[in-house]
């Protein structure tokens, strides 16, 4: 603005003289006033180049402080995270103490055992012998188990067998119990009601059972009378326990003198009204505890020669 006014001021001057000064006086003017709007001209883009270089750094003032701001950010970040590895170090610190301790421990126990005796050496040495041998032993029983099952199986499926044939009849059963097989036997089947004195029906089952017992004379033979809680007395029976023993009897009788099977081998004993099947209120349930059991079991001696440990496979 003030250039502006400054050249209005010249042109009017040189207007209001150009009549009264000569053409090289206003040659001179001229060149003055060019040289005034050159210097104008330059100072006026000076001056922009000024804003423009303001503006700049301006700009990069700006940036600089949100760079500043940004790294200021990251360092606190970095300090947390420092923070954080140094609680984690202090952390392994006391674990790293806590198994040093321990091993400190251990080797203390490692050092104890080295100073055992020759006495608790041979100790423990004995200790484990018993074990294997013991191991052998328990062994030993398995296997004499896994034998007399087999073997009872064996027996109960001849027995199966053989009573089939010719036989069918809901008042026989054959059962393997633990370490023996057995048969049950109603008694309508083997005995004349209220009397120990056997059935025509009684001398063919007997018969053949008396097949299978003869095919293993390395077992015993025990018949157990069993009856119902219904009270009996008469001139030749006394009461249930008389009854259950006499009808026992009976079959052990028919089995030696019948079908020769050694005495040795026979047991004969009376379980009365007790040991029941079911409960004595129905004639069901007296039907089913009315019954002889014939049970074939192992001998004594055989069934301790199982058991020797001096029997055990070194």
């Amino acid at each position: 603005m003030k250039s502006n006014f400054l050249v209005l001021c010249v042109l009017s001057l040189l207007i209001f003289q150009s009549s009264c000064v000569s053409k090289k006086q206003f040659n001179s003017i001229q060149s003055e006033l060019d040289r005034a709007n050159e210097k104008a001209e330059l100072s006026e883009q000076k001056m922009v180049q000024s804003r423009t270089l303001l503006k700049e750094n301006v700009e990069s003032l700006n940036a600089t402080k949100r760079q500043s701001e940004k790294l200021q950010t990251d360092l606190a970040t970095a300090q947390n995270a420092i923070k954080v590895r140094e609680d984690q170090l202090k952390d392994l610190r006391v674990q790293l103490g806590d198994c040093q301790e321990q091993r400190n421990r251990q080797l203390s126990a490692v050092g104890d055992l080295t100073v055992l005796s020759q006495a608790a050496n041979e100790n423990i040495k004995e200790t484990l012998s018993q074990m294997q041998n013991k191991d052998r032993y328990i062994r030993h029983l398995l296997t004499a188990k896994s034998k007399a099952d087999s073997i009872n199986l064996a027996l109960a499926m001849n027995l199966k067998s053989v009573l089939s044939k010719g036989i069918d009849d809901e008042d026989i059963e054959v059962k393997v119990d633990k370490t023996v097989v057995f048969v049950n036997l109603s008694d309508k089947m083997l005995y004349q009601s209220g009397s120990a004195k056997l059935t025509t029906r009684a001398n063919e089952v007997l018969g053949k059972i008396a097949q299978i017992i003869n095919s293993r004379p390395d077992l015993e033979v025990m018949v157990e009378g069993y009856t119902d809680n219904v009270p009996i007395s008469s001139e030749c029976v006394q009461d249930n326990w008389d009854l259950s023993v006499k009808r026992a009897t009976s079959v052990v009788r028919i089995l030696q003198e019948n079908y020769n099977i050694d005495p040795n081998r026979l047991i004969a004993a009376g379980r009365g009204q007790f040991n029941m099947l079911a409960a004595n209120d129905t004639a069901e349930g007296r039907s089913l505890n009315r019954r002889t059991r014939i049970i074939i079991l192992p001998r004594l001696n055989q069934f301790y020669d199982l058991l020797n440990p001096a029997n055990v496979p070194q």
